[in-house]
């Protein structure tokens, strides 16, 4: 990849091991379709995900199946992605999911519109058959669409419904086509796995048994190939997937990989001195420590936009690895990229949801000649368990999942130092009550966020007209879903009252109750 084509990445590429046997997720652009590989892979099956308009052949060799994803277009719009029936004749078994099940009616013959939308969980009922074998019905199960199927075509028959969609699933048996409007790949769908489990075994005849421990020295031999004989830069910011990413390449290269740790001012409390201890002293790594925090707050005065702050970042990330890399003769970057960072950027054919800035934030001018991102087809929790499997300390494979941009995307609107030492403050007494209380391993992520509000208080007998703090804790698996935590209501008082009474100028603390989706995880 040349410095031309850094902002692209190419959805469709396989970086997994060959196999003889695998199913193909073809690609409609939906928020969940990676998601939807990795629950196969799960479940023992090597999966790939490609453009829905990719040539047959590029993909045919070991085919077992095929699963059309869901996707933000209606296949009654002009320009909709769509399919002749002949690519879903393959001679395979073909699932589709939400606008996979829609388009899929659509090309047979049936009616596709506007029904009752859902979004969220609802109560599925199904019917006795090989899809659903060993449902327990009726079973909750994950739902966004605006669309659905209004009239099934000639030969299909209904296998499923919730109360707003009478035609929640599907089957053709004679061509072995099927179609389901939820979304069994999120976690929340609780019989999603069997589901999966029940096509790609009981409906394609999968005999499984390919395993997530072969990929760490595969990918260790791509780096290498990757960098050559040369040298590499790391832009290792302390989380799990940088951290990840760089102790993979040092197993790669060795001492030819620097590490770059860049403070931009928006880190959380004592982070950049913990950050410098622990890789340098527990992992061996060479890092450099660049304070840019002036700079960066420097370019984001005034900047109040959340998409313009992940961009500028982003921007100035890579301005300072450049830097950096003049100095060691480095011409690529190695990143921590993951694949939820990819989805919610709209990247490929997906909506753009935010621009992340490691994704969608990178300057088109970059002169690395290329990016190193072994991660960039991996979620969350496959990097934590590749992570342990290199032998990286669980204290680090579990630390508290932290946003490149930091409290950037915390503070809403327009940066301060005051804004961001008031927010430290909070983030810093959150953390410390979650890890007192034992949650700190329970809950997925949680933070403190600074929402720009302020409202009326009472100090000292006397008015007060100070900021609002939002907590957020969220319990996920992937990141491309999440619910709310149920925090202790005892230990949200207590937070909050340790707010209000040690940090000045906060006066409310809220909690926010919003799932994944129709939420994201981060504010801005």
């Amino acid at each position: 990849m040349h410095n031309a084509g850094l902002c692209g990445i190419a959805i469709g590429e396989v970086i997994f091991l060959n196999t003889n046997e695998k199913l193909v997720v073809l690609d409609f652009g939906g928020q969940f379709n990676q998601l939807i590989t990795r629950r196969i892979r799960d479940l023992g099956v090597y999966c790939e995900i490609v453009p829905y308009d990719a040539a047959f052949e590029s993909y045919s060799d070991g085919l077992i199946g095929l699963i059309l994803t869901g996707g933000p277009a209606s296949v009654n719009q002009d320009g909709a992605p769509k399919l002749e029936a002949g690519s879903l004749l393959r001679g395979v078994p073909v699932l589709g999911i939400c606008y996979g099940m829609q388009l899929i009616a659509s090309v047979f013959g049936g009616a596709v519109g506007k029904g009752e939308a859902e979004f969220g969980k609802a109560e599925l009922t199904a019917q006795n058959h090989p899809l659903f074998k060993g449902f327990s019905s009726p079973s909750d199960v994950w739902m966004s669409h605006n669309d659905g199927v209004l009239s099934l075509p000639e030969g299909f028959s209904a296998l499923a419904s919730t109360s707003a969609c009478p035609l929640a699933a599907f089957a053709d048996e004679a061509r072995r086509i099927y179609g389901v409007q939820f979304h069994p790949e999120a976690s929340h769908s609780a019989q999603g796995s069997l589901l999966l489990s029940n096509f790609i075994y009981g409906i394609c005849g999968a005999k499984g048994g390919w395993k997530m421990e072969n990929l760490a020295g595969q990918m260790i031999d791509e780096i290498r190939a990757q960098v050559g004989g040369g040298t590499l830069v790391a832009g290792l910011s302390g989380g799990v997937d940088s951290s990840v990413a760089a102790v993979l390449a040092h197993k790669a290269i060795g001492d030819r990989l620097t590490c770059i740790f860049v403070d931009h001012g928006l880190m959380r409390l004592n982070e950049p001195q913990e950050v410098m201890e622990f890789y340098g002293n527990t992992l061996g790594l060479k890092i450099i420590h660049v304070d840019a925090s002036e700079r960066f707050l420097g370019a984001l005065k005034g900047v109040a936009d959340p998409e313009q702050k992940r961009k500028i970042i982003g921007r100035e990330f890579v301005r300072v690895f450049e830097e950096e890399a003049a100095k060691t003769g480095a011409e690529c970057l190695l990143q921590g990229t993951i694949y939820p960072d990819i989805i919610e950027s709209g990247v490929g054919n997906a909506a753009v949801i935010k621009s992340h800035h490691n994704v969608g934030g990178l300057p088109e001018d970059s002169k690395f000649r290329e990016l190193v991102e072994p991660l960039k087809m991996l979620f969350k929790d496959e990097v934590r368990a590749l992570g342990e499997a290199i032998g990286i300390p669980s204290k680090l494979v579990w630390r508290q999942p932290f946003p490149g941009p930091g409290l950037g995307i915390r503070v809403i609107g327009e940066l301060t130092i005051e804004k961001l030492d008031k927010l430290r403050l909070c983030d810093a007494i959150l953390r410390e009550e979650i890890a007192l209380a034992g949650l700190d391993r329970e809950v997925w992520q949680y933070f403190a966020v600074l929402p720009g509000i302020r409202t009326v208080g009472v100090k000292g007998d006397a008015r007060t007209y100070v900021d609002v703090v939002a907590i957020r804790a969220i319990t996920s698996v992937d990141a491309m879903s999440g619910e709310p935590a149920e925090l202790p209501y005892s230990l949200l008082k207590k937070i909050s009252n340790r707010m209000t009474n040690e940090v000045e100028g906060v006066s409310r603390v809220v909690y926010d109750i919003s799932s994944k989706p129709p939420a994201t995880i981060e504010w801005e």
